[in-house]
């Protein structure tokens, strides 16, 4: 399979969490995804939580007046949620599972289980001209499931092989690379567009950037972190780098 291009979507929700931990107006996170626009990111990725905990709505007012690439806006199959993308019309939204107890985005969206409501709910998004991708894992049920709702893309969770590696469980990793590589293979097959995300860093980008199947890596908070070492623009190149390598 020839190898399209890579894209890679920057994730500025933890930069308005560092925000929003003083109850202050900096850093910005428009400023942030502006730096990620000339580092070389092709699009930019913002959460918008039920409980607003890192971006907030005026974050994405100012995002869609801002950015010059696509916002991928993140967000729960909520009535509240749709009426704010569909008043907005981002370049593409993503379906995400969320609950409030959470640290973070647990696990994959349960497509199969919700197939009548989720087919609904994108309706009208896709009518909108959103580009509308599922958060899912790699269980063949929830890809097909994607297909029948109609949505285009799906994003693979790739948070728990990212996990398995910190943990040194190489093994475990394996077999968790496996499937999510099955899962990307089978997902294009359908005519899926492919793209992958969570947890991923300068150790476990390449497999997922050497991979024809994958259109798009969406990463954020390990970027973040490095920025506070490297500076963003530096990360956010390194990244590119090791992307571009990768997808030779």
């Amino acid at each position: 399979m020839t190898k399209a291009p890579l894209r890679l979507g920057v994730n500025i929700d933890h930069v308005a969490t560092l925000r929003n931990a003083r109850g202050s107006a900096y850093p910005d996170p428009v400023r942030a995804a502006l730096l990620a626009e000339e580092a070389g990111a092709d699009g930019i990725t913002a959460h918008l939580r039920e409980d607003r905990r890192h971006i907030r709505d005026a974050d994405i007012e100012a995002l869609m007046a801002a950015l010059r690439v696509p916002l991928n806006f993140e967000m729960a199959a909520t009535a509240e949620m749709q009426a704010i993308a569909l008043r907005h019309r981002p370049h593409a939204v993503c379906l995400v599972p969320e609950k409030r107890e959470e640290r973070t985005t647990e696990g994959g969206l349960d497509v199969a289980g919700d197939t009548g409501r989720l087919a609904d709910f994108i309706a009208p998004l896709s009518e909108a001209g959103c580009r509308v991708s599922l958060f899912i894992g790699h269980d063949p049920r929830q890809i097909e499931a994607a297909v029948q709702v109609r949505a285009p893309v799906i994003e693979l969770h790739t948070g728990a092989y990212c996990d398995l590696v910190a943990e040194g469980r190489a093994e475990d990793a394996a077999l968790e690379l496996a499937a999510l590589m099955s899962g990307a293979r089978f997902a294009a097959s359908l005519g899926l567009e492919v793209h992958a995300g969570h947890g991923l860093s300068f150790a476990t980008v390449s497999p997922f950037a050497a991979t024809a199947e994958i259109r798009e890596l969406n990463i954020g908070h390990f970027l973040i972190s490095e920025a506070v070492f490297l500076g963003l623009d530096p990360a956010i190149r390194e990244m590119r780098r090791l992307m571009d390598a990768a997808r030779g």
